[in-house]
């Protein structure tokens, strides 16, 4: 089982990628700090200062239908913003 499961690349990860040297990523749901961080260091080669996680919880909806009320939600999603050490950065565009 991978602990990451996939980098955020959006508008806002980006900038603060490129500002404050922090890059986001979606996580296993049961991993712990420890473990991001050695994943992150291991995967990237790169030195991980400090970790903070976000757990999202699903989002319900209700759909109104032709045969009756549907009621759905997303999945639970963790979240891992990893801060590298001055100088060390990760290029998620090189295998391209």
């Amino acid at each position: 089982m991978s602990i990451i499961l996939k980098p955020i690349i959006s508008e806002k990860a980006t900038s603060d990628s490129e500002l404050n040297n922090r890059y986001s990523f979606v996580v296993d749901k049961k991993s712990n700090k420890i473990e991001i961080k050695k994943a992150v260091e291991t995967y990237y080669q790169v030195n991980v200062i400090k970790v903070r996680t976000m757990n999202y919880g699903p989002v319900r909806k209700t759909k109104y239908t032709k045969t009756g009320i549907q009621n759905g939600k997303s999945n639970l999603v963790k979240k891992a913003i990893v801060q590298l050490e001055e100088g060390e950065q990760i290029d998620f565009y090189n295998n391209i």
